[in-house]
């Protein structure tokens, strides 16, 4: 329960952040004049459609399994985290756009820059906190959709501060041209940034399976459990949201109680738990086979 609070927390202050960011942008781009600031004002709006779409899929993910979905809610997470790398890839063409037409077409100069420094400062700092907050608590909780939206809010800071430096540097040396340019720079870092969270989460849509690292992780603790492990077979794992599903068939010799296939089966189910967090681990066990009924099983010891 206090995970749960937590994750709603931080969606909710990351909805309320946005919101206010993006009201001083829009102010201190009409009062200075500086396309540039309404053009990441806009963008901002992306981040602040991402925050309400977070704490959406934050409350659905949190619900627990029912008659409609008995395996639970997580995939809300993984949807919402695809839809906002979608919106991340989507604000940073956009911002490419803007600043090709800019360099193509022509510069105007902001009327007041100095406006435009302190608005596009207070945004760098005021995400960069949120977004701390936002990957500490994805961390703690195993939150796909927090985590999206902290990287969401990362590349805020970045256009921020490519709007930021443009600025002080034309200020500066009167050189126009370099805003535009620095954009399009940080513009790219963010089209990465957009596509690596878009792909992680279509994999967990698709039932991809889990990284190597963790697979890697389930045999290690199968291997080194219990001598009476012949082997195992069929090992599944996925991500739904915040949660990961494995099934795993094990082998036993064909003499063991199975009372003792059973408590086996325990200490691999809490030993994986402690190593990975929000598991659904099934464990089938399973006698000692022929060759041929047992050809895809990974033998530990005969």
């Amino acid at each position: 329960m206090q995970k749960i609070l937590e994750k709603k927390f931080a969606a909710g202050l990351s909805i309320t952040s946005n919101a206010v960011i993006i009201v001083l942008k829009f102010i201190a781009g009409t009062l200075s004049g500086s396309i540039s600031i309404i053009s990441e004002a806009i963008h901002s709006l992306s981040d602040f459609f991402a925050s309400i779409l977070t704490f959406f899929a934050v409350m659905r993910s949190s619900e627990p399994a029912d008659k409609g979905h008995p395996f639970g809610h997580g995939r809300y997470e993984d949807m919402s985290g695809f839809i906002e790398g979608g919106l991340i890839i989507a604000a940073a063409m956009f911002i490419i756009y803007e600043s090709l037409k800019k360099i193509i077409l022509g510069y105007a100069m902001e009327t007041e820059s100095v406006l435009g420094i302190a608005v596009m400062a207070i945004s760098v700092v005021a995400n960069f906190l949120v977004s701390s907050y936002l990957f500490h608590v994805a961390k703690k909780t195993d939150s796909v959709s927090l985590y999206a939206d902290g990287e969401h809010l990362r590349t805020d800071i970045l256009t921020s501060l490519g709007i930021l430096t443009g600025l002080i540097v034309i200020k500066i040396t009167g050189i126009h041209i370099l805003d535009p340019i620095i954009a399009i720079v940080f513009a790219l870092i963010i089209l990465k940034t957009g596509f690596s969270i878009s792909k992680n989460t279509l994999n967990n849509l698709l039932d991809g399976s889990l990284p190597e690292d963790e697979l890697k992780k389930i045999e290690n603790i199968i291997a080194s459990t219990d001598n009476n492990i012949l082997g195992y077979k069929d090992l599944r794992a996925r991500r739904s949201g915040p949660d990961r599903k494995i099934e795993i068939t094990l082998i036993f010799p064909k003499q063991m109680l199975l009372v003792d296939c059973h408590n086996i089966c325990d200490r691999i189910e809490d030993k994986i738990k402690n190593e990975l967090q929000n598991c659904t681990i099934s464990i089938h066990a399973e006698p000692e086979c022929s060759n041929k009924n047992c050809s895809s099983a990974v033998f530990l010891r005969k």
